[in-house]
């Protein structure tokens, strides 16, 4: 795997330091809450970077999953994102903190937030691990008093590693790394 990387963007040092950060900031904003926010992990991608944030931070919170599919096996988000696994928890009346592995066109976050809302979401929060804002297609708006955390801004390449993966493949990559080219045009 290691020799389908054309460069590593962020080591595993880097992300550590960065996920601690990004805990400090949300610990900051919602330590006091009278009820414990929901983490709200997408399914597949974001499961390395929720555990590492959750596991940083000290105040009662809940956790749970909801699968948005918008690649498939391709690079390329098809525009039309599909929630095909809903979560479990009823959010009515709770703050929800959206953890994404990764925001591209922003297509899949302005679903996901839309259907949050409708299921009564008192604030919906976005904590992304990577944020391609050059890609970006659809602008999304935070419901209630919903904040973005951004754990790196990352240019436009095809990242994989830390969650992230190209056909179900590279996710347990300690890094985030560009995969070449060539393995997937």
């Amino acid at each position: 795997m290691e020799c389908d990387i054309e460069r590593v963007l962020w080591s595993q040092d880097q992300i550590s330091r960065r996920v601690s950060d990004i805990a400090s900031e949300i610990s900051a904003d919602f330590h006091a809450l009278s009820s414990p926010p929901v983490f709200l992990g997408v399914a597949t991608g974001a499961f390395l970077f929720l555990a590492d944030l959750v596991r940083h931070l000290s105040f009662p919170l809940t956790v749970d999953f909801v699968r948005a599919q918008s690649y498939g096996s391709g690079t390329e988000s098809n525009g039309a994102p599909s929630i095909s696994l809903d979560l479990k928890i009823d959010i009515k009346g709770k703050h929800v903190i959206v953890v994404e592995d990764i925001v591209d066109t922003g297509n899949t976050l302005f679903c996901l937030i839309a259907h949050l809302e409708a299921k009564g979401a008192s604030s919906v929060s976005v904590c992304a691990f990577l944020d391609k804002p050059s890609r970006r297609k659809v602008q999304f708006e935070l419901v209630g008093e919903g904040k973005f955390y951004r754990g790196f801004e990352c240019p436009d390449y095809f990242v994989v590693g830390y969650g992230m993966d190209f056909a179900e493949q590279y996710r347990n990559l300690p890094y985030v790394g560009v995969l070449k080219p060539e393995l997937y045009n």
